[in-house]
């Protein structure tokens, strides 16, 4: 009785293994896969125990859309049916010990991978005994731009300090922080461009004489940061400042106003004596050539005469 019962149970476990090798296929998924847009992703998928996939049915789909398969093998590959999946789809290797399809690996190769293929992807595989399927997690990350600071004081003695950052995906966190503990936003708005991209703006108000800073990243991934010191500016002083400077560009004005009023009268002067001393050479010339005339002749022949009073003049010497 003992015999044949371990008879039967070696017949029946054989069975069962024989059933598992030559049955239904068994399929198989790796962990969630996170890629970079613009890059290309593998998602894994193959069977166990490994067989032969060439002659079996192996289809890859959306999961919200199994009328649309991105790639559809049946004996040989088929293309894609999905216009935005046309010439970026094959079957690729989950590692580089895989035997591709003769090794029972069905993983999809996806390249350039853009924010519209992040999602819920369906392997599916059958044979003549039955089917299998499985889903894998596509997410696509974008990294952006740095964190902008900028900062308006406040005369109530406080700082309005923003922080804004641009190009994330999926939907960035922003964190505040001083150097003691984090800070909680006055303001966090998120925005959606066309591009499916999401940029990110927030504010707050945070004492004069401190330091904050601004941290935007992915869940569980890498952040970018920017540190702000916030020092109150010193009004009084530059404004003492501003008005030195004011005085001395009037001051150099001035001066130089005057110094060109003093060489313009310079000249002017110098210009008027070299005309008088020109004049005056020239009249000493003209004099030395005019002739003597009658009158400087006969006063030559002149004689101071001193007549005598009282006395007649003699008869004869009247004329």
């Amino acid at each position: 009785m003992g015999l044949q019962m371990m008879y039967l149970l070696t017949l029946l476990s054989t069975s069962l293994f024989s059933a598992s090798v030559t049955g239904s296929p068994v399929v198989v998924v790796g962990p969630p896969v996170t890629v970079h847009q613009g890059h290309t992703a593998i998602l894994p998928c193959w069977l166990n125990p490994p067989q032969n996939a060439e002659d079996l049915e192996v289809q890859w789909y959306r999961s919200d859309r199994f009328d649309s398969p991105i790639v559809l093998s049946s004996k040989k590959f088929d293309a894609s049916k999905e216009a935005s999946y046309i010439g970026r789809v094959s079957f690729g290797l989950k590692d580089a010990s895989s035997g591709g399809l003769t090794g029972g690996d069905v993983s999809l190769k996806l390249v350039n991978v853009t924010i519209e293929d992040a999602g819920d992807y369906t392997c599916y595989v059958s044979s003549e005994q039955g089917y299998d399927r499985e889903n894998v997690k596509l997410h696509v990350i974008e990294m952006g731009t740095h964190p902008l600071l900028s900062a308006v004081w406040r005369e109530d003695n406080s700082v309005h300090v923003s922080c804004e950052s641009q190009g994330w995906y999926p939907e960035p966190k922003l964190r505040w922080s001083d150097q003691k503990q984090d800070l909680t936003p006055k303001v966090l708005k998120y925005n959606n461009v066309s591009s499916g991209l999401v940029s990110v703006r927030s504010w707050l108000l945070v004492p004069t004489s401190s330091e904050v800073s601004c941290s935007v990243g992915l869940p569980d991934g890498e952040a970018k940061e920017s540190r702000m010191r916030l020092e109150k500016p010193a009004k009084q002083d530059s404004g003492f400042s501003a008005g030195w400077v004011a005085f001395a560009i009037l001051l150099i004005a001035a001066l130089s106003s005057l110094g060109l009023l003093f060489y313009k009268r310079r000249d002017l002067l110098c210009a008027k004596d070299k005309l008088e001393r020109n004049q005056a050479e020239e009249n000493e010339k003209l004099l030395k050539q005019v002739k003597p005339t009658a009158f400087e002749e006969a006063r030559s022949y002149y004689v101071n005469i001193t007549l005598e009073t009282g006395k007649s003049i003699p008869q004869n010497q009247r004329h």
